[in-house]
């Protein structure tokens, strides 16, 4: 059994890892603290300001680890600012700062049931309690999920939201009050008129963390590498539009409330959960309280498995002492306090065979090298592919044709390939470049200069042509129901498109024609086609395939159209012919208008509606009666008194007779209100549809207010529903 001892700077250290620091004597200690210490800097900063570590978990904690056994065998080489000594990084300045009324600290981590049982004997032993924990009954734990996100404190004033704030170096944050704002499942206004610090956790939900990624693939940029860096990231913008339009979620886990003797207001960690839900903050349900410390190692393996289930990241669970009175003997060190600890799980990855490197060619002409790998599983699911981005990413992770590689999950979601393993090399493994041609087509491929993208930049290429037009009528675009992939081919393999305007010149004889096609499904899919022919601006912008535009920025550069080109009495058809040929003389100067777009993304949309094959696309589409339907003028951001809507939160769910999901979310925000994609207690409205499904049986459940369409569109005309 591996003996956890509670080291010289107050953190949990494995026993034979200060001897081994011993042997390096004091001189060897100094010199391995040297270069400890900048390197976990170097990953402090990367990892909390940078929000793009260039380490592994695993790999950090194996360097924190070491360190802190140097500084346990010799304590005289702890300084001040040690790495032990402190929390995550400054901030960066972009954000104003905000001192924290009491520190944000962090927790000392263990990684097995040895080391799990060696806290919770110190904490006996800080107690004075009985070494065996049937003795001890008055010591009971809460074990909750380690949710991988961005700590967060929360200020509220007499039941108001007044300022949110990162955890930074743990004295000093960043405030991010107006980004936290657009968190919908965050309480703008608390249940009762108090006033609390709440402390907790912000993250990118794992389905959100696929779109956004599937979202900026298909549009030729770079992915995120995990959820954790994607949601923290998102927190730290600049612009909130940009926060709000990433969709993410919170866990709220620390209270501090101080009742009128001065006192906090609950006597244990378990009152000050139940507390927090009563307030309406987000409190996760999966959790477990009143554990000895084998019910805590049960609730942990548990959860080892359980978790890839769950629509977040975890990496852990943390454990506390209940009581407070307890959690106030056994005190704190610099950077934790005694009475909590992190349980780590182990990072779930697996060693394949890299099989070959083959290039696809996307909607946009982008080469993307993909791994083909011996099937491995790997989180709950068997990978056989997995993307590697770039060749750029293929040189700096040392991959070769052959390879031995490890691999994981991003976030349970996506396959990553880590690294070679080079030390496996047999001498016949083989070097990837990109090919000089097309795969496709035999187009000489191009290197954007000073990128990292490959492409072919042929606008005929059937591979770009079959990606762009699967887009363009699949969801998110212009939703033509039925026409998948098997239909898509045909169309095109005959000539039967060879536009986007041809979709809606296709008849039903047309259709039938195609194999496995009868009369009734034909006349169903010509149904669906002329049923898409009605298209909100922001849909039919999105469907294009515009370089560096996806939905968010698509709705956002829709509301900038019809701001410069007003609709107000004109025929949708007529305004849209308009908007067509207008759209290709616009400057990158221009778009810069557009909420939330740089100069880099101005100059591509730019490029894009200059183009003479861009003209020629609008052009078909109007001349083939495609009409864009203008978005209502919006509210302005931040104007929370305007509209009918103002200030309510609605989630939409199953299906509605006069909108689809983008457009009713549309119309909510038209309206002033914010359209959010799950149901919490502090959800406004359900708009339930045919075909509803969990969403509703969650609103019934909080007592949320529950409307069908009619009810909706009084909402939104400023009636009572």
């Amino acid at each position: 059994m591996t003996e956890s001892i509670e080291g010289a700077v107050g953190l949990p250290v494995a026993a034979e890892a200060v001897e081994a620091a011993r042997t390096l004597g004091e001189a060897g200690a100094l010199a391995r603290r040297d270069e400890l210490v900048p390197a976990i800097r170097r990953a402090n900063e990367q990892y909390y300001v940078a929000d793009a570590p260039a380490l592994t978990d695993a790999e950090y904690d194996r360097l924190m680890r070491e360190l802190v056994a140097i500084e346990t065998a010799f304590p005289g080489l702890v300084t001040a600012d040690s790495p032990t000594q402190r929390v995550g990084a400054a901030p960066t300045g972009a954000f104003g700062e905000v001192v924290h009324g009491r520190p944000m600290l962090s927790l000392g981590n263990v990684f097995d049931e040895d080391e799990l049982r060696g806290f919770d004997a110190r904490v006996r032993r800080g107690l004075g309690l009985a070494p065996a924990p049937e003795d001890a009954p008055e010591l009971r734990y809460v074990a909750e999920l380690k949710i991988d996100g961005l700590a967060i404190s929360l200020r509220y004033e007499r039941g108001r939201f007044v300022q949110g704030a990162t955890r930074g170096d743990g004295t000093t944050g960043e405030d991010v009050t107006a980004n936290l704002k657009t968190v919908s499942v965050l309480p703008a206004r608390l249940r009762e008129p108090v006033s609390v610090e709440v402390r907790g956790e912000v993250y990118m939900p794992k389905a959100e963390f696929a779109r956004i990624n599937a979202e900026r693939e298909e549009a030729g940029l770079p992915t995120y590498a995990n959820p954790r860096n994607s949601g923290a990231g998102s927190l730290r913008q600049q612009d909130a539009r940009v926060t709000a339009s990433r969709r993410l979620s919170s866990w709220s886990y620390q209270l501090i409330e101080d009742g009128a003797d001065g006192r906090p207001s609950v006597a244990s960690q378990s009152e000050a959960l139940a507390r927090l839900s009563a307030l309406g903050f987000p409190v996760n349900p999966d959790r477990s309280e009143s554990l000895d410390i084998d019910g805590v190692i049960a609730f942990l393996e548990t959860w080892s498995e359980k978790r890839h289930d769950l629509p977040y990241e975890t990496d852990g669970v943390v454990v506390k002492v209940d009581r407070y009175d307890q959690q106030a003997r056994l005190g704190m060190v610099a950077r934790a306090p005694r009475w909590a600890i992190a349980y780590k799980f182990p990072p779930e990855q697996v060693e394949t065979v890299l099989e070959d490197i083959v290039p696809y060619v996307g909607r946009t002409g982008t080469l993307t090298p993909v791994a083909h790998m011996r099937p491995a599983k790997v989180a709950g699911s068997t990978v056989a592919r997995a993307t590697l981005h770039n060749l750029d990413e293929v040189r700096r992770k040392d991959l070769r044709i052959g390879d031995w590689i490890v691999l994981q999950k991003a976030g349970d979601v996506i396959p990553e390939v880590v690294r070679s393993i080079p030390e496996r090399r047999t001498g016949a493994e083989r070097e990837f470049d990109m090919p000089a041609a097309c795969p496709v087509c035999g187009t000489a491929v191009v290197r954007d200069e000073g990128a990292v993208r490959h492409y072919c930049p042929n606008p005929q290429c059937p591979a770009r042509l079959s990606q762009e037009f699967a887009h363009f009528a699949g969801r998110g675009g212009m939703d033509i129901e039925g026409a998948g992939w098997a239909v898509l081919e045909q169309l095109l393999e005959r000539g039967l498109v060879r536009t986007r305007g041809d979709f809606y010149r296709l008849s039903v004889d047309d259709l039938e024609s195609l194999d496995r096609f009868a009369r009734k499904s034909a006349e169903n899919l010509k149904a669906s086609i002329d049923k898409s022919r009605r298209r909100p601006l922001a849909r039919v912008l999105n469907s294009l395939g515009i370089p560096q535009v996806g939905e968010s920025t698509a709705i956002d550069l829709a509301s900038w159209v019809v701001s410069r080109w007003p609709a107000e009495g004109i025929e949708a058809g007529e305004w849209f012919g308009t908007v067509a040929r207008e759209l290709p003389s616009v400057t990158a100067q221009e778009l810069r208008e557009v909420p939330g777009i740089g100069p880099v993304v101005a100059a591509a949309i730019a490029r894009y509606f200059a183009a003479p094959e861009t003209a020629a696309v609008l052009s078909d589409l109007v001349d083939a009666g495609v009409v864009a339907v203008p978005p209502a003028v919006r509210v302005a951001p931040g104007n929370g008194d305007t509209g009918p809507l103002a200030g309510k939160t609605l989630v939409v769910t199953g299906s509605l007779a006069g909108f689809d999901r983008a457009q009713a979310e549309e119309a909510i925000r038209a309206a002033g209100g914010k359209a959010a994609g799950s149901v919490s207690r502090n959800t406004s409205y359900l708009v339930a549809g045919e075909s509803a499904g969990s969403k509703l049986a969650r609103a019934t459940e909080l007592g949320v207010p529950v409307v069908d369409e009619d009810g909706f569109r009084r909402l939104l005309a400023g009636d009572e529903p």
